[in-house]
């Protein structure tokens, strides 16, 4: 896959999940941790900055800022996914959904850092 292929599969993921963040919204907002305050503003605050990423990525005089914003994106939203584990352990389907998703995100990661590095 090229870098152009990837910025744009990468801009793909992050348009639907971005634009799912506001269609329905309480599977987000079901693990977003309880200390960080508001559930559904911090639901539509991440869908607009995965929006935000995804259009970074879109445009080739922005993909390199795409790539990092996106890379930190993913680091950030790292503490729901350890918090969706910790939620849902006592439910073995659901709770290995969410470990599973663990070390996912690690390739999302290091996409959007080989995108910011014009690779």
């Amino acid at each position: 896959m090229n870098s152009t292929q990837r910025a744009a599969s990468m801009a793909t993921l992050l348009g639907v999940a971005g634009t799912m963040h506001f269609l329905r919204p309480a599977p987000f907002d079901a693990i977003v941790p309880p200390q960080l305050g508001n559930r559904r503003r911090i639901t539509y605050a991440s869908g607009v900055a995965e929006l935000g990423c995804a259009a970074l990525l879109a445009v080739p005089a922005t993909r390199r800022v795409g790539g990092a914003c996106t890379a930190a994106l993913m680091l950030a939203v790292y503490p729901a996914n350890l918090y969706s584990v910790k939620r849902y352990w006592h439910r073995p389907t659901v709770r290995n959904i969410a470990l599973a998703r663990l070390p996912l995100q690690l390739p999302l990661i290091l996409a959007g850092w080989r995108i910011a590095r014009g690779g």
